[in-house]
């Protein structure tokens, strides 16, 4: 297959991830059939923005959308970093635009440093709490934790927002090979509990429903509050709990869980506890939210085999196998381990460098 050749899709589902790789492995990607059978076809305005977004993160990128918008067509340009600001549409949380970042702002030109506003917490993407308290530390396996931060300035419940954050990350020259095949024992449990424009006992009633499910099984627990107030609190009312469990080799494993309508924090606090036990349960190195995040960097890792641990694949990660197939020509070896119900997968890696980088 030429290098140059265009890669097709068909489908809405999973565009972002190929779009990321489209812009990684400097492919040219055509996705039709977006929605054709909806009533409302094609794009909608959250992934508008993220391509938008996309364009705004590289130089020389060029997007071409049909009329319908039920066809797009990415040829990639250079991934530069810089300074990026956005307000981000309330349909998805800003966790939805950061995860496209984490993913393409070490191999830019210049150190990237972006400020979405929008909403920070919602049920269907990643929280900014568990994209700054586990997302970024995982970055550690590749040797990408030197001046990575995330800081949130204002919170955005749904469904009005109005929370805005700002993500930090510099470039490297090359990943380091992944070797993390021991998942260790669970030795401690991290979490935030967060509330705006709600009474601050919301927040401390999470903790303690949380804390009466995962006592039982460990005694180094601590979960912060997080209150906000004022202009530091968005434009609407709301709260949730992000929890993250540190394995003796320095796995995590997350969960978290954002309230809706009518839902009480005791049940938010204890459903948080139990999902996040049920995600300990299902072993590996990686958690299930972030299979995509250690497979797309092994493959942009060394010419060196990269081996981890995985516990259940997700469909997502199993889509992004096939992607990466198709936009590095390269695939992984999966070997299951019925002792532990989890699998093993190997990997040659890509050799990426990244040439916008000037070396020191």
């Amino acid at each position: 297959m030429s290098k140059r050749e265009l890669v097709h899709y068909k489908g809405h589902e999973f565009l972002k991830q190929r779009l990321v790789l489209s812009l990684l492995s400097q492919r040219a990607v055509r996705i039709d059939g977006i929605r054709t059978d909806d009533t409302d076809p094609g794009l909608l305005d959250y992934e508008i923005a993220l391509l938008r977004l996309l364009e705004k993160a590289t130089n020389g990128t060029r997007i071409v959308i049909s009329p319908t918008g039920t066809s797009v067509v990415l040829r990639p340009g250079m991934i530069t970093g810089g300074n990026i600001s956005m307000d981000c549409p309330v349909s998805r949380s800003v966790g939805y635009y950061l995860e496209a970042l984490v993913a393409l702002a070490p191999f830019g030109k210049e150190t990237m440093v972006a400020t979405l506003r929008g909403i920070t917490m919602d049920n269907t993407d990643l929280s900014v709490d568990t994209i700054r308290t586990a997302t970024l530390v995982n970055y550690r396996n590749f040797g990408l934790d030197d001046g990575v931060e995330l800081r949130i300035t204002r919170r955005g419940a749904p469904p009005r927002g109005g929370g805005e954050v700002r993500f930090v990350c510099p470039p490297v020259r090359a990943l380091r090979p992944l070797r993390f095949v021991d998942a260790g024992h669970i030795r401690r449990i991290r979490g935030i509990s967060y509330a705006t424009r709600v009474s601050p006992q919301t927040a401390n009633r999470m903790v303690e429903t949380a804390r009466g499910e995962l006592n039982r099984f460990i005694p180094d627990i601590y979960i912060y509050t997080d209150v906000y107030r004022g202009a530091e609190a968005g434009l609407s009312p709301g709260f949730g709990i992000s929890l993250v469990a540190e394995s003796t080799t320095g796995a995590l494993m997350t969960a978290e869980l954002c309230a809706g309508p009518g839902d009480a924090p005791e049940d938010i606090g204890r459903n948080a506890a139990q999902m996040l036990l049920a995600e300990i349960m299902r072993g590996g190195c990686f958690d299930s939210s972030h299979q995509w995040l250690a497979l797309t960097l092994m493959i942009l890792g060394p010419e060196h085999a990269a081996k981890t641990r995985f516990g259940k694949l997700t469909p997502r990660a199993i889509q992004l196998l096939r992607d990466i197939r198709d936009f590095f020509n390269t695939t992984f070896t999966i070997k299951p381990d019925p002792a532990s119900s989890t699998v093993l997968l190997t990997c040659l890696g890509t050799g990426y460098i990244n040439v916008g980088k000037k070396t020191t």
